[in-house]
């Protein structure tokens, strides 16, 4: 099962869920923000998320989506992102962004604890860019100390969406992982 962003923590719980299911894990910054908070003491490392997603919130209450989805962009790309993405786009994650709270409930609120992903046993490939914000390094550190079975690769230059933006590098890395576990690429 292969995930990033949301789709990387949706991905993780679940694994969790039906590990017989599931004969190996490939993430990107997978947000559980959670787990930084039921971790660590505020203030922390997902400060910088709940603080955007407030802010996007409080644009969106005003009716302004345009700026909800710059606010939001631009933490995880950086400055100035989302304003040199083509119309279409912005658009799209205009619409996308009136579920902003929702997002926080997902990121932030989920029950499960940390320690439970020790009972996953099959192989992980956690990856992550150096130039990611605080609050996605933090998750990956954490899962880094807690998975049995993972490989953390670190990209150079690549952010959070470091797979949409240099699909190349991260491709390359996946397909590198299912040949090391051949079986799981359908070989014998």
């Amino acid at each position: 099962m292969v995930g990033h962003s949301f789709g990387g923590a949706v991905a993780l719980l679940a694994a969790l869920r039906r590990p017989d299911r599931v004969s190996a894990l490939v993430l990107y910054e997978p947000t559980l923000f959670a787990f930084i908070d039921a971790t660590l003491p505020q203030p922390n490392a997902a400060d910088g998320i709940r603080e955007t997603i407030g802010r996007a919130a409080t644009a969106l209450a005003t009716g302004d989506r345009r700026a909800a989805a710059k606010i939001f962009i631009d933490y995880w790309m950086g400055d100035g992102s989302f304003s040199t993405k083509p119309e279409a786009q912005r658009l799209a994650i205009e619409d996308a962004i009136v579920h902003v709270q929702g997002w926080l409930h997902a990121l932030l609120k989920e029950p499960t604890p940390l320690v439970a992903l020790r009972a996953l046993k099959m192989p992980v490939l956690l990856m992550q860019g150096r130039e990611t914000p605080d609050s996605a390094r933090a998750v990956t550190a954490l899962l880094a100390q807690t998975l049995s079975q993972v490989r953390v690769l670190s990209f150079d230059g690549l952010g959070h969406m470091g797979p949409m933006t240099h699909p190349a590098p991260v491709n390359a890395a996946i397909d590198a992982f299912l040949m090391q576990n051949h079986s799981l690429a359908g070989g014998g």
